[in-house]
């Protein structure tokens, strides 16, 4: 191997670095949102695991469809996962304000649906990039295994600071991760 061959494995590496953070970030700021309304040291662990498990499966997943399809779902799919953020941070705020009427969670992340649901949100960007990862990645299975690893990492530390910050900051936590929730749904979408 080469030089060149030796620079062109390292760009890969921080090229599949980059991306892995890049996927990560939503998560992050998910779980920032999420933590902030308040969750269980246990509950953290199962949404993160869920997390890391759809940022591998995803890619995958737009490996296999083709670059047919990806290129037809795949500003839908950032569409779509903007919309799903917009749609649980608006909730979010809302509910902060109606405490004691009763209302009904729509988005519930103690439930195994909530949590996928949320899971899914967050990972389905990783779809179309999916798509593209077999034109110029020698390593997929390296490289979706990163993939996870750092979006359930960044989803833990998202979570955790959520809930350290919602200590401090009382009721008005999930108002706040509610709006942290919708910005990044609106940068989605726009």
């Amino acid at each position: 191997m080469g030089i060149g061959g030796i620079y062109e494995g390292w760009g890969q590496l921080v090229t599949v670095a980059i991306m892995a953070v890049a996927l990560g970030m939503d998560a992050f700021s998910l779980g920032v949102g999420i933590g902030m309304k308040g969750i269980r040291l246990l509950h953290v662990l199962q949404l993160s695991l869920l997390i890391a498990f759809f940022h591998v499966l995803m890619p995958l997943l737009g490996l296999f469809t083709g670059s047919y399809v990806g290129h037809l779902l795949g500003q839908v799919t950032t569409y779509a996962a903007g919309g799903l953020l917009v749609l649980l941070g608006g909730h979010m705020i809302l509910n902060s304000f109606r405490k004691g009427d009763g209302g009904s969670r729509a988005v519930d992340h103690r439930t195994v649906w909530g949590m996928l649901l949320i899971s899914l949100s967050v990972s389905v960007d990783s779809f179309s990039v999916g798509v593209s990862l077999g034109m110029f990645v020698n390593s997929i299975v390296i490289t979706v295994l990163a993939f996870g690893v750092c979006g359930g990492m960044m989803s833990i530390t998202g979570l955790l600071l959520g809930r350290r910050v919602s200590h401090v900051l009382g009721d008005s936590g999930e108002a706040l991760g509610g709006a942290i929730l919708l910005a990044f749904g609106l940068l989605f979408i726009f």
